[in-house]
């Protein structure tokens, strides 16, 4: 990924120094195991550990080349990582990789750097989390217009709107959790995963030792229906970044102005206009999403591999292993930092609602109708009348409001009290169940 959506601790992880530090972990972890068993001296692990920790501590550009120029002759990068570890090592090397097949590295390491991947974008998912939950706190009973296909519908709380965005990044944490302990698996099992040349006992050293489980089948690699499964955790989130994104973005629009991003001293919104203040976070992170969202499909394309392994999910997992968690790590960086300093504008959400003259509030007065003993039929027909009348002459000078409009209408006029009426043009109503939503999306 290009580093402009890149984080160094991500970044990291898909560093060739770290993936050749898991590589050679979990050939040392295979050789202690094999000396455990008297399958190999104990001095030969002893050496191979000891040397190549020394290797690794020290490991230099130069190296970085060595294994290149190796990998150039040999075309098989696990072998070029071989040869320059017996460089390193000497006459023991010839116990490493002892009855293990290149597929036993390659799938052990990726675990390993998706588990690694996953705790980072967990420890994100937890600042997203937090942002939300402060600012939903801070705007609990911020009344706010709720839309329905883009069109003023009831109030609501900016609160509200903020917790149901919390509520699905927690859902999503719970899917990422779960995706981590589906991915974090390794095999040590051996050509075609038959263990025929390796005992059970080293896979389970071995994962033991990295942290994760040990593959209950494999068939020369792991079987690619939990990297897929991982992925489309990956852009389940993506969408849900759009989703909040795409409500920013809204929010800002110059006719709505209930929101905008921060927008910091010096900072430029157009070449052209000046006074362009844009929702560029949003709209960049709407972008990151659909490119998180396209590594979903290679992915479980990568489940159906020939018989027992081909490579033809090598090449896709190259780029989408480190891009997609790159880019979902950036991505959530960025939105939980764009939630923190979102600037709310809560008299302008509060005009917003009564800018209709009062039509919002068409529901509550419909069933006030129905209470007073008025059919719902003829309930809704009255109150659609006098929400029509208020809708087509808005801003014109023999306009009236919606409640003028209602206490002049003769099915109305004399038969509901102006109180009731008051009580139901209320925006406070759309609150009342505010603590009781609340204390379920933040407290069960």
């Amino acid at each position: 990924m290009v580093p402009r959506y890149s984080r160094p601790r991500m970044t990291a992880i898909w560093s060739p120094v770290n993936r050749y530090r898991i590589w050679f972990e979990i050939e040392a972890l295979a050789c202690e195991a094999l000396a455990r068993r008297g399958d190999i001296p104990q001095e030969a692990a002893r050496v191979i550990r000891t040397k190549g920790d020394a290797a690794m501590a020290a490991f230099s550009d130069a190296d970085l080349a060595r294994i290149d120029e190796i990998e150039a002759e040999t075309r098989h990068d696990v072998i070029a990582f071989l040869t320059w570890l017996a460089e390193k090592i000497g006459p023991e090397s010839r116990f490493v990789h002892l009855g293990m097949t290149s597929s036993d590295v390659l799938d052990s390491c990726l675990a390993v750097q998706l588990t690694q991947a996953a705790d980072l974008l967990l420890e994100d998912m937890d600042a997203v989390l937090a942002a939300l939950k402060k600012r939903a706190y801070e705007h609990r009973e911020t009344v706010t217009i709720g839309r329905s296909h883009g069109i003023h519908a009831e109030p609501t709380s900016f609160g509200l709107k903020l917790a149901g965005h919390y509520a699905e990044f927690a859902r999503n944490r719970r899917r990422l959790e779960t995706a981590r302990e589906e991915i974090a698996v390794c095999a040590i099992s051996g050509a075609v995963g038959t263990y025929a040349h390796i005992d059970p006992e080293i896979e389970l050293y071995v994962a033991e030792h990295l942290g994760v489980k040990a593959e209950t089948i494999s068939s020369q690699v792991i079987p690619r229906d939990r990297h897929a499964a991982f992925f489309c955790t990956l852009g389940v989130i993506a969408s849900s970044i759009e989703r909040l994104a795409v409500e920013v973005r809204h929010l800002q629009r110059s006719e709505v102005r209930e929101a905008e991003e921060f927008f910091h001293a010096g900072q430029k919104g157009s070449s052209a206009m000046p006074h362009k203040r844009n929702p560029v976070l949003s709209e960049n992170l709407t972008g990151l999403a659909r490119l998180v969202r396209s590594y979903v499909i290679p992915a479980l394309e990568n489940v159906a591999l020939w018989h027992e392994r081909d490579i033809s999910h090598s090449s896709v997992e190259r780029n989408i292993c480190p891009d997609g968690t790159i880019v979902l790590d950036f991505a959530l960086g960025r939105l939980a930092s764009m939630m923190e300093k979102l600037v709310i504008y809560p008299d302008q959400m509060l005009a917003n609602v009564e800018s209709l003259g009062g039509v919002v509030h068409s529901g509550e007065v419909l069933l006030t109708l129905a209470r007073a003993g008025i059919s719902r039929e003829d309930s809704y027909k009255i109150v659609q009348r006098a929400a029509m009348a208020t809708w087509t002459k808005l801003g014109q000078k023999e306009g009236r409001t919606f409640r003028e409009n209602l206490e002049n209408d003769p099915d109305v006029s004399g038969r509901i009290d102006k109180a009731v009426i008051d009580d139901a043009l209320d925006p406070a109503r759309h609150l009342r169940a505010v603590d009781t939503i609340f204390k379920r999306v933040f407290e069960e």
